[in-house]
This record gives C-alpha cells, sequence and structure tokens, in this order.
C-alpha cells in the first residue's frame, strides 16, 4: 500500500526503488529514486551530502547495511502516509528531469556466460568443429573493457572505424565497421571495494554487489574478427558501451532469484555455488527502430554474476567502487530469444525482416536499438530495470 497514485504501470513502484543520478534545469546532478513516474530528490529530502556529489559511488561505497537502511527509510516514506508532507514536495516527474552516467565507472568487465550464445557463434565461426571452446564449462570466459567509454543510454552510436579484412581479402583495409551489431546484456555495479590479493568467493556477492542495470555492449564484428587472435576484443568492442540510467538494488530481487541450468561438468571449488541461488529470473526484450526482435531470457545462463565475481578476483585482482561487470550477450534456446544481430541473422546468411518492409544482417545508420527488461516482484507484481537505448550514427 502506498499514499502515491501508482495507477500507472511504470514498473517502478515500492518495491523496486532503483538509484540514479538527474539534474533539473539550474541545479548540479544529485541522487533520485524512481517510484512511478517521479523521481524522489534523494539529495533534498535527507539532507544528506553523500547523495549531492553527482554520482552513486560515495553511497555504494557505504555499503550493505547503509544500503538497507535508505531502502528501509524509503519504503517506510513511501507508505507511511504520514510522511507525505515532507516527501512529496520532493517528487519531480521524470519527465521533466535529465538523467546522467549514474556512477563514475572504475573498471569494465564482460564475461561470455550465455551457453547459448556461445554454442551459435561456435557453429557459425568453427563449423565441424564442437562449439564450444574446451574451457567454457570451468570457467566463466571474460575481458576487461574500456572503463571511459561506458556512457549513457542515448549516447550517440558513432559507427566505429578500423582494420578489417573479409575472407576473400587477401589484405587487411581501414574504414568504417560494416557489420555493427548490438550485445543484450545485465551489468552488475560494484559498491564495496576488495583487497588487492583476497579474492571474493561466492559467498561474498552481496557484501560487494549493490545493484542491476542494462547493457548493449556494441560489437564491430568485422573488426573484432580480424584482431582477436591472440589476445581478444579490443577496438572491436572499445568504441561504446551503453548503461541503462536506473540501478535496481539486489535487494529489489529477492523474487526472481531462481537456480541456475544443471551444469555436466563439475566446477572448482572457488566457483561452486549449489547454496548460492544467483541465477536471475530477468526477461529482455530487443527492440530495433521500434520492432521487437528478440526476448531473451536470462535464468538460463550457465555462469551466475556471483561466479563472474569470483573469478574475476580469484587471482586477487582488487574491486573498486564504481566497478562494472556484465553478463555478456543474453540469449535462449529459441530463435526468437537470440541477443544478437549476428545471432539473429546467422552471420548476415538470414536476414532479419521487419515490419516496415525493410531487412537487416547489421546495424545501418540511423538505427534505434532499445533493450528493456523486467523482473518478477512480490505478490505477482512485475519490476522494471528500465532501458538503455542507442541510435546509430555515421562514422566521423
Amino acid at each position: 500500500m502506498t499514499w502515491l497514485d501508482l495507477s500507472a504501470d511504470t514498473g517502478f513502484g515500492v518495491s523496486n526503488l532503483p538509484y540514479g543520478v538527474f539534474s533539473t534545469p539550474g541545479a548540479a546532478p544529485r541522487t533520485g529514486v524512481a517510484i512511478g513516474d517521479a523521481v524522489l530528490d534523494l539529495a533534498a529530502v535527507t539532507g544528506d551530502p553523500v547523495h549531492a556529489t553527482g554520482t552513486l559511488n560515495a553511497f555504494l561505497a557505504q555499503g550493505p547495511a547503509a544500503w538497507a537502511a535508505v531502502r528501509a527509510r524509503l519504503t517506510e516514506w513511501f507508505t507511511d502516509a504520514w510522511h507525505r508532507a515532507t516527501v512529496e514536495p520532493h517528487l519531480v516527474p521524470r519527465d521533466a528531469v535529465t538523467l546522467h552516467l549514474p556512477i563514475d565507472v572504475a573498471d569494465y568487465v564482460d564475461f561470455y556466460s550465455s551457453q547459448h550464445h556461445a554454442e551459435n557463434l561456435g557453429r557459425m565461426f568453427r563449423p565441424g568443429s564442437p562449439p564450444l571452446t574446451p574451457n567454457w564449462k570451468h570457467l566463466p570466459i571474460g575481458y576487461h573493457g574500456r572503463a571511459g567509454t561506458v556512457q549513457l543510454s542515448g549516447t550517440p552510436v558513432v559507427r566505429p572505424s578500423g582494420q578489417r579484412k573479409a575472407p576473400a581479402d587477401e589484405v587487411p583495409t581501414f574504414g568504417p565497421s560494416r557489420r555493427l551489431d548490438i550485445e543484450a546484456e545485465v551489468g552488475f555495479v560494484v559498491g564495496v571495494p576488495s583487497r588487492l590479493g583476497e579474492p571474493v568467493p561466492v559467498g561474498a556477492f552481496t557484501e560487494h554487489v549493490f545493484g542491476v542495470c542494462l547493457v548493449n555492449d556494441w560489437s564491430a564484428r568485422d573488426l573484432q574478427a580480424w584482431e582477436y587472435v591472440p589476445l581478444g576484443p579490443f577496438l572491436g568492442k572499445s568504441f561504446l558501451t551503453s548503461v541503462s540510467p536506473w540501478v535496481v538494488p539486489l535487494a529489489a530481487l529477492e523474487a526472481a532469484r531462481t537456480d541456475p541450468p544443471l551444469r555436466d561438468e563439475e566446477l572448482l571449488p572457488y566457483l561452486d555455488d549449489r547454496k548460492e541461488r544467483w541465477s536471475l529470473n530477468l526477461q529482455l526484450e530487443v527492440r530495433l527502430n521500434g520492432a521487437i526482435v528478440s526476448n531473451p531470457p536470462f535464468a538460463p545462463l550457465y555462469w551466475t554474476p556471483a561466479q563472474q565475481l569470483a573469478h574475476l578476483t580469484v587471482n586477487g585482482a582488487s574491486l573498486r567502487t564504481g566497478d562494472l561487470f556484465a553478463s555478456g550477450t543474453v540469449s535462449g534456446p529459441e530463435r526468437n530469444q537470440r541477443g544478437s544481430l549476428i545471432e539473429l541473422s546467422e552471420n548476415g546468411a538470414e536476414p532479419l525482416a521487419l515490419p516496415d518492409g525493410t531487412t537487416r544482417t547489421f546495424l545501418e545508420d540511423g538505427d534505434v536499438v532499445t533493450i528493456s527488461a523486467t523482473a518478477p516482484g512480490p505478490d505477482g507484481t512485475r519490476l522494471s530495470l528500465g532501458e538503455v537505448t542507442g541510435r546509430i550514427e555515421p562514422v566521423r
């Protein structure tokens, strides 16, 4: 129950309460909490300077006890009408604010955790061989991305340039990517740092990770195909990574927690998550120029975020407040559940038909991609994770 009018189903109800950073004309960016079609100015209503820094980092660094205390306070404010006179003046219509990148990104790591995605790509690029590499079911494969090019949803996606070499080419050429793609992903935001040399076990996931956002890790497939051997992605991935403006706390996702898929390889002890149920029943939706082209489910991912964090730090690598790690492309077992165009178009062999009569193998200039997601909430409700969007602009 709440005194707010939440008749419009925004997915941002009292059981969600995602955090972001916003500004209004003439005022500096500060922390806000999405509720219905409004944003609560957390800096103004609390008077706490930690919420007036223009980034969530200072608050996230305070850790789980502070996160829980603020969440309990927010819940009380929105459910007890006695607080209405205090809280209501600090609610700003969501369509009247400017949203900002919610965190100062310290490091960025992208994983490769969907078995369906990995097998789809393996069949395309290694026909006649096992689709998964020998290490795939033994460790969460990942790579370090470029933190400086992690940007807010809506940032223009300027077509990247680099070296590319098609199979028929004798030598590589330089120019704009001809095979620009999306990667529908889920990101996890680190709040509490760890010490260098001290691994973070799977059981300590909630001691360090604050919440979840959506990620589109744009990919230039032709640049990546030429450069990735032997060291992996570089220019094909580092030009832009888009993130959604709202970070949904892990505390809001209790009803979304579910068992991971059955593993058919024995896990090494540091990845054993049988006591940690951190697969999440999230449902993603991918739109291209307004048309739904895919509905990837997150729950079937082979590697959970708790395992990803454990593997990321098992060598002693330290966490920092504002670290972001992403799931890798989320794809399900069905054709309409694939989270990238390279899968949806079978590497360009089967163009994707759109309702306007056009087709796509990869992205064209002017295309707009929007990824959204929902999660189950209490009592049969659905929580929104917001959306991440981007428009392709010509090479500069």
